[in-house]
């Protein structure tokens, strides 16, 4: 084991220790497949005038869910929108000079500014405690509903931008938000790019297979298939022939499996980059680089 697998091993088996009875699925593993999450999720967006933080309601199977959205930069309806979703367990809208959320790392963190607007997404359950975030998913229906949730209001965003600025977007996400990413294309494909970072579309894999099935309970480990049947949408995505899909992946990652999840991408060319999970998460400049250059070629094609 390299360097980079042995960080993400080490990591995972210390947040392990850190949960306790907080396993994710600890509670149930009972759940609809995502594609009944997301065909009975509604939300409606509130009223955008600007810049700034905007509260969402959303009803799902789990009942009533509370994502957000800010709108962190907005140029003008000539430029290009990236909608970016954070990782698993951050706080997205802290952009606080000492804050290290992966939507100030590599957008905002960075003396050459991006030019887009820019829109970073909340989850439900994503901005108050990691407490309250372990407790809420220790039902798998909990978190395939906050996936739900997330893509519902990424594609309600898509279509708000394409009619208030008729100009492209782009959906773009790390780790959980690379699934988000991914998912929104698999079931909606209404963007015109989809930059998924650290993401694939086999999602029961990190839960059954990689070295993250630690932090899942112990129902959830005997059930390996109830899980798979849940998260994965490896069909789904493998209908979409449209060439908008622009992947990163690490080849060492221990939770992200490379040879596991670029299976999903078929022919398509990833971007591979000689880390684990957690050292490519920590290389801003590099994922910064790779979005930018997906963006020049979605501003060129307009």
């Amino acid at each position: 084991m390299n360097y980079h697998a042995l960080i993400d091993t080490l990591m995972v088996e210390l947040s392990a220790l850190a949960l306790d009875r907080y396993k994710f699925f600890s509670a149930s593993i009972e759940s609809p497949p995502l594609a009944e999450h997301l065909a009975r999720t509604k939300l409606r967006l509130p009223l955008i005038n600007g810049p700034g933080m905007y509260e969402v309601t959303a009803e799902s199977l789990v009942g009533p869910l509370k994502p957000a959205f800010r709108i962190a930069q907005w140029l003008g309806e000539e430029y290009p929108t990236v909608l970016w979703h954070h990782g698993n367990a951050e706080r997205p809208f802290d952009f606080r000079w000492f804050s290290t959320t992966s939507f100030k790392r590599i957008f905002i963190g960075s003396r050459e500014p991006v030019q887009a607007n820019l829109i970073v997404l909340a989850a439900p359950f994503h901005r108050r405690s990691l407490k309250t975030y372990s407790e809420q998913l220790r039902d798998l229906a909990k978190f395939a509903a906050m996936l739900a949730v997330s893509v519902r209001l990424v594609d309600d965003l898509t279509g708000y931008c394409k009619r208030s600025t008729n100009n492209r977007v782009m959906v773009s996400g790390i780790s959980l938000g690379g699934w988000v990413t991914n998912i929104h294309r698999a079931f909606f494909n209404t963007a015109d790019s989809y930059v998924p970072l650290l993401a694939g579309a086999a999602l029961g894999d990190i839960f059954t297979r990689s070295v993250y099935r630690k932090l899942t309970g112990r129902l959830a480990r005997a059930s390996p298939d109830e899980l798979r049947a849940v998260l994965n949408f490896e069909r789904e995505f493998a209908r979409i022939q449209a060439n908008n899909v622009f992947p990163l992946l690490a080849r060492h990652d221990q939770i992200i499996r490379f040879d596991r999840q670029r299976i999903c991408y078929g022919n398509r060319r990833i971007i591979t980059l000689e880390k684990g999970h957690l050292t490519a998460s920590l290389v801003p400049g590099a994922l910064r680089r790779h979005i930018l250059r997906q963006l020049e070629r979605l501003t060129r094609a307009q």
